[in-house]
């Protein structure tokens, strides 16, 4: 069993329409690489594909492979190629709902976007929007998504008076 800290939330840096999860693997077996960058992947209808066994090390963040889970959505740049969060509604409520079960099975890890594992280059404690590796997701999922799991932790401290 691993040792899950982090659940990270990615975009696919791919157009919504007409990008397949076979062009993906594709696009990551030229990288070299032998197992997907993702464990998950929300596509634009909602659905979500399951790419790897939670208990293997997906590429989705170098250097921090070891310890989290690798979720992303399809989508992620406009018709220009650049960065945008697009998620459709589907998208977005799978991707809580997936957010919210990845949670339970992980009540320690923490959820946060790709770009939040970019270094801390001016030392303030803190990763500003200057200091990103990559806009990805295009979101701030640390914020969007903060509130999951609190709802378990409220009621067994309620439960535990």
């Amino acid at each position: 069993m691993r040792n899950i800290r982090y659940i990270a939330v990615h975009c696919t840096a791919t157009s919504q329409k007409g990008t397949s999860i076979d062009q993906l693997k594709a696009y990551w077996n030229s990288l070299g690489w032998k197992k997907p960058g993702y464990h998950y992947v929300v596509m634009p209808s909602g659905k979500v594909e399951q790419l790897l066994d939670e208990n293997q090390v997906s590429n989705g963040v170098k250097d921090f492979n070891a310890y989290l889970i690798n979720v992303a959505y399809m989508g992620g740049i406009d018709s220009n190629g650049k960065a945008m969060d697009n998620r459709t509604e589907a998208q977005k409520a799978a991707l809580y709902f997936l957010l919210e079960q990845l949670k339970f099975r992980y009540p320690k890890a923490i959820i946060q976007g790709h770009r939040d594992f970019s270094p801390d280059r001016n030392g303030d404690g803190k990763i500003s929007s200057n200091e990103f590796i990559k806009q990805c997701p295009c979101f701030n999922a640390k914020e969007e998504y903060r509130n999951i799991g609190m709802v378990d932790k409220i009621q067994d401290e309620i439960f535990l008076q």
